[in-house]
């Protein structure tokens, strides 16, 4: 069983790393999702389920949203297949949880693939959008929004404790 990190790699993969490595310190077991699309995945190279796993679960594939170049589309597409990740995992058994991390992007994206969960299991966005109206993202679902206090842009005397803290919750 394990908990599934979404993020876009190609933007958060510096974090990504580091929220990973908090829960494997804390004893829990990770399966990184990585979302991202138009650029390449920086620092956290070693998803366990690529953004191409992503895309063709959302009945589409990475080159085809790339040639695009709608980074709104690929945020839907992304969404959608996290979605269908994340429900076949927990419907496998292989699912304890999803944490998240995400700007506007990625919180669209963490947040439909929560929501696609039932109640009760843990649910854990770690967003920039977490201190204004969050109903719209959290809808009638037990899901968690914390406040990134600051964009998730790199890993600092901030963003450390708020990420750290995040993974202990999940643990």
């Amino acid at each position: 069983m394990s908990v599934y990190l979404l993020a876009t790699l190609d933007t958060k993969g510096r974090e990504a790393r580091f929220v990973r490595d908090c829960l494997v310190a804390l004893g829990v077991e990770v399966t990184v999702v990585d979302c991202g699309c138009l650029g390449e995945p920086t620092d956290c190279k070693d998803s366990s389920v690529t953004r191409e796993d992503v895309f063709t679960a959302a009945g589409t594939n990475l080159a085809e949203m790339q040639a695009q170049g709608d980074r709104g589309t690929a945020i839907v597409k992304a969404a959608e297949g996290a979605a269908k990740i994340v429900s076949a995992a927990h419907s496998a058994g292989k699912l304890t949880g999803v944490l998240a991390l995400g700007g506007s992007a990625g919180t669209n994206i963490g947040t439909t693939a929560m929501r696609a969960l039932p109640l009760g299991v843990p649910k854990l966005m770690v967003s920039t959008l977490a201190s204004g109206d969050v109903s719209r993202y959290v809808g009638a679902k037990d899901i968690i929004m914390l406040n990134s206090v600051v964009d998730i842009a790199g890993i600092n005397r901030i963003s450390r404790p708020i990420l750290g803290n995040a993974s202990s919750a999940m643990a």
